[in-house]
């Protein structure tokens, strides 16, 4: 069991952004973002988790969250 909980659907539902236009603001394919949102990546690029942190002006935390 993963101990990272991804919570970005969340967080883009209270902005209400849609995943293609995340996507398209941040500069990344809609299949890696939907890998992300929905828990399966393995790993997340910095670069990216600032990118996505800028656009929908959050914390890194808003957007995961470690479970035991």
């Amino acid at each position: 069991m993963m101990a990272i909980i991804i919570n970005l659907d969340v967080v883009m539902a209270k902005r209400k952004i849609s995943l293609g236009e995340l996507a398209k603001r941040i500069d990344i394919t809609q299949a890696k973002l939907s890998i992300l949102k929905t828990g399966k990546a393995k790993a997340i690029r910095f670069s990216t988790l600032e990118a996505i942190c800028r656009d929908l002006d959050c914390q890194p935390g808003d957007i995961m969250e470690f479970t035991r």
